[in-house]
């Protein structure tokens, strides 16, 4: 699957560049184009959204672009880890076909006076912890697939929220782009695939598999019958038996609509999806990590429990 991507800087060079893939590829049926929208610095993660991209589509463009908008005051944007030859490796031992590396003076040329929004989905979790980055996120995601014009689009479920909200947002814009949510990636170790996992100190990184444990622990929780307030205060505990972990937060909510269940409910009794998510700091290195459970598995836990 190995490819030889085009490398392209300017918004007109890439546009030209789909336009003739698309005219030249006119009636067959490998003429659809994928998108991966990144933030570079890419892992395995990255490399399996643009397989499926690959395998998927006549055409895959890989956007490469930290998106200044998306990080409030005191985040980490200017440490944000970078290599572009890196990442071009990946890319092109990916399948990728097109890597798209604006400048942010190529993404915003002059002073931004339109902002997406996205209500509700964004209330919680990163949203309500990381206010107006949702923003920053759904106004560029909307820059990109205006410029990409892409048929299908491709986002890790480790964001979780993030998807629930580009799906959101493509339903009530009418963007015709099929969302493709791609399952999470984790390291040997159960440590779910980050970008920000380099920032983490050898005891830092061994700690922060409390996450993927504490996950892990879910189904034997809800085969005990938990509702959503035991089960969130069960994960803190365990979480906390971390002593480098600080909580940002842990939430059951349901999926997509990104809303609350019943608190007295046996979670076993829902017919949502479920979305276990957490938020914990390392140091200055904040993770985020989920389990999305669907009503029949959450069904086949309590069926394995007796």
């Amino acid at each position: 699957m190995k490819t030889n991507p085009k490398i392209v800087r300017k918004i007109a060079e890439l546009r030209s560049e789909i336009a003739n893939f698309k005219q030249r590829e006119s009636g067959k049926a490998d003429s659809t184009v994928g998108f991966v929208p990144t933030m570079g610095y890419l892992h395995d993660g990255h490399a399996s959204l643009i397989r499926q991209s690959a395998t998927d589509n006549g055409l895959t463009v890989l956007s490469i672009f930290v998106n200044p908008i998306q990080f409030g005051p005191g985040e980490d944007l200017d440490k944000y880890p970078r290599d572009e030859e890196r990442d071009i490796r990946v890319a092109s031992d990916s399948g990728a076909d097109i890597v798209f590396l604006p400048s942010v003076e190529e993404m915003y040329p002059r002073r931004r006076v339109t902002t997406v929004t996205v209500d509700d989905v964004t209330d919680r979790l990163c949203g309500a912890s990381r206010p107006g980055h949702f923003d920053g996120v759904a106004t560029v995601v909307v820059k990109l697939f205006n410029i990409v014009q892409p048929d299908r689009a491709y986002f890790g479920q480790k964001d979780a929220q993030q998807v629930a909200v580009i799906e959101r947002m493509t339903q009530d814009l009418n963007i015709p782009v099929e969302i493709v949510p791609c399952p999470i990636l984790r390291e040997e170790d159960g440590l779910a695939l980050s970008s920000r996992n380099v920032y983490l100190s050898p005891e830092q990184r061994q700690e922060a598999l409390v996450l993927s444990k504490s996950l892990a622990r879910i189904p034997e929780w809800i085969a005990e019958g938990m509702n959503a307030t035991r089960l969130i205060a069960s994960l803190k505990d365990f979480i906390g038996q971390s002593p480098l972990a600080d909580i940002d937060y842990v939430d059951v909510l349901t999926y997509p609509d990104l809303s609350p269940p019943d608190g007295d409910m046996p979670l076993f009794e829902t017919d949502s999806n479920l979305l276990i998510a957490v938020a914990v700091r390392f140091g200055r290195t904040r993770l985020i990590d989920n389990r999305l459970l669907k009503p029949t598995e959450v069904g086949a836990y309590i069926c394995s429990a007796k």
